[in-house]
């Protein structure tokens, strides 16, 4: 089991749009959720495909399982979704040493953008670059799993 500590970020700027490292096509949708908990499955680059199950109501902090499943079976699992597919292209994109994920929403969601950073340590507000906007961790809304029950929040609307 693996700890996810992450928070996110509105992207207020393109300036990261210059120090992008890679970028992934990704279509993931859910099998299922609840308050504090999640099963979803992300299929990145047409390619490769994960299952993946959250734990935790806490903030910045939950317990993830990830497993590797074949790309036939999470084709076929698109039938099960609940709510909508997300896609969205993640940019890898460094700061002062962090990975930062900068997720840009197509479709419905067209016009969100949203920044994540995962890493145990807490990165104190003067290490942040200065392209990311309003902090939105621990806001429902911006969680993936509330995009794809319906959600939209009033950035990409």
């Amino acid at each position: 089991m693996g700890k996810e500590v992450e928070r996110k970020f509105l992207v207020s700027s393109p300036a990261w749009r210059d120090l992008v490292e890679a970028d992934i096509r990704i279509r993931q949708f859910y099998l299922a959720t609840a308050p504090g908990r999640s099963v979803r499955v992300r299929i990145s680059d047409g390619t490769d495909a994960k299952l993946t199950l959250k734990f935790g109501g806490r903030q910045r902090e939950r317990d993830e399982f990830e497993y590797a499943i074949p790309l036939n079976e999470a084709e076929e699992m698109l039938a099960f979704a609940v709510g909508r597919v997300i896609e969205k292209t993640r940019h890898h994109v460094r700061h002062r040493g962090y990975l930062y994920e900068v997720d840009v929403f197509g479709g419905v969601l067209a016009g969100l953008v949203v920044a994540e950073l995962e890493t145990p340590e807490d990165v104190p507000d003067d290490m942040l670059p200065d392209w990311l906007g309003r902090e939105v961790t621990g806001e429902p809304k911006y969680y993936n799993a509330s995009l794809a029950l319906g959600g939209i929040p009033e950035i990409a609307a």
